[in-house]
C-alpha cells in the first residue's frame, strides 16, 4: 500500500513541506531511513540522523528548525508520537484478516455471533455466548460459556477466555493471554494443607482495553476483576482476583498486581513493578520500574524503590546510599577521635 505525502498529512493532521506527491510504502526507523520509507523525529537526541538518512518523508514537530539541508519531504505536526500512531494504523489496515468462519472453527449451542466476523481454524466459542459485529477471533482461541465480546474486538492466536468473562468493544487481546483463570485463593487447614476457595466471580474488560501477550487476568473470588475503559496492559503481566484498574491506566511488562488492589485512573506502572494486595493507588500515580509498592499511594504521587516511597525522598536516599562508604568512614574517624 502506497501513500503520498499529501494523503499522509491529511491522516496525521499535518502540513507538507516539500513535494506533496512524494510516495512511500513502508514505515522505518529514522536511523534506517531509506527511499520509499517514512519515519519520524520525536526525540531530540536522534536529530543528527535526519541529515544522514534517506527516508522519503520525515514527520517532525511544527517548530523544528533544521541546522543543515534535509533531503526528505517533511510533514510538520503538533505531536510526532501521536502522528505515528495514526500513521501505523493506516499502514496496518492492509493486514486485516479475512472475513468469515473457518470450517474448522466451532460455535456452541445457544451462542450468537455477529456480522462480518473472522474465526480462524480451531477457534472455539462455548455455549450461550454473545459475539458482536466485526470481531476477529484468530486460530486456536478458546472462549468459554456465557462470554460476551463487544463489537470490533480482536483476540489473537491462542487466547483463552474463561466462562462468564465480559469483554467490551474495540478491545485487543494478544496471543497467549488468559482472561478469567482462577484467582489464587486457598485457606490453610489445621494439618498444614491448603483448601481451595472457589472463584465464582468473573472478569470485566471495558471498551478499548488492550492486554499484552501471555498476560493473565484472574477472575474474582466474588464479584468482578475490572479493567475500566482504555486500560493498557503490556506482555507478561499478572492481574490478580478482584483487582480494579481505573480508566486509561497503562502498565508495562512483567508487572504483578496482587488481589483486591485498586489502581486509579491515568496511572503509569513501569516494568517489573510489584503491588501488594488490598491497597489503593490514587489517580495519576506513577510507579517506577522494579518498585515494590506496599502501602496506599495518594493521588498524583510518583514513587519508586522497594519498598516504594515518594520519588524525591527516594532520590535523596539513593544519593546517601552511593556515598555510604564515605559516610561510614567519617563516622568511624569521628568515633576514634573521641
Amino acid at each position: 500500500m502506497q501513500y503520498t505525502a499529501k494523503e499522509l498529512a491529511r491522516i496525521v493532521k499535518g502540513t507538507v513541506e516539500g513535494d506533496e506527491n512524494t510516495r512511500v510504502w513502508k514505515p522505518c526507523k529514522i536511523e534506517e531511513g531509506c527511499e520509499g520509507g517514512i519515519t519520524f523525529l520525536g526525540n531530540p537526541k536522534y536529530t543528527h540522523y535526519i541529515y544522514e538518512q534517506q527516508a522519503s518523508i520525515v514527520i517532525v514537530r511544527k517548530d523544528f528548525v533544521p541546522e543543515q539541508p534535509v533531503n526528505s519531504t517533511l510533514i510538520r505536526v503538533d505531536n510526532p508520537y501521536m502522528a505515528v500512531a495514526f500513521l501505523l494504523h493506516a499502514f496496518n489496515e492492509r493486514s486485516k484478516p479475512p472475513r468469515g468462519r473457518s470450517m474448522k472453527s466451532h460455535v456452541g449451542r445457544g451462542s450468537k455471533v455477529g456480522k462480518n466476523i473472522y474465526m480462524g481454524p480451531y477457534a472455539v466459542v462455548g455455549r450461550h455466548c454473545r459475539i458482536g459485529n466485526n470481531v476477529n477471533i484468530y486460530p486456536n482461541v478458546t472462549i468459554g460459556d456465557n462470554v460476551t465480546i463487544g463489537d470490533g474486538t480482536t483476540l489473537y492466536a491462542g487466547v483463552k477466555v474463561y466462562e462468564g468473562v465480559e469483554i467490551g468493544r474495540n478491545c485487543t487481546i494478544h496471543a497467549g493471554a488468559v482472561i478469567g483463570s482462577d484467582g489464587f485463593g486457598f485457606a490453610p487447614a489445621e494439618d498444614g494443607s491448603w483448601n481451595k476457595i472457589d472463584q465464582i466471580g468473573n472478569v470485566i474488560l471495558e471498551d478499548n482495553v488492550e492486554v499484552g501477550a501471555n498476560t493473565t487476568i484472574d477472575r474474582a473470588s466474588i464479584g468482578s476483576t475490572i479493567l475500566h475503559e482504555g486500560v493498557k496492559v503490556d506482555n507478561l503481566c499478572q492481574v490478580a482476583h478482584n483487582v480494579v484498574i481505573g480508566r486509561n491506566t497503562a502498565m508495562a511488562a512483567q508487572v504483578g498486581v496482587a488481589g483486591s488492589c485498586h489502581i486509579g485512573e491515568q496511572c503509569i506502572v513501569a516494568g517489573q513493578a510489584g503491588i501488594v494486595g488490598h491497597i489503593t493507588l490514587g489517580n495519576h500515580v506513577t510507579v517506577a520500574a522494579q518498585s515494590g509498592v506496599t502501602r496506599n499511594v495518594p493521588e498524583g504521587m510518583a514513587v519508586f524503590g522497594s519498598p516504594a516511597i515518594e520519588a524525591t525522598k527516594r532520590r535523596k536516599v539513593e544519593v546517601l546510599f552511593r556515598n555510604l562508604d564515605r559516610i561510614v568512614a567519617r563516622i568511624e574517624k569521628l568515633e576514634k577521635g573521641k
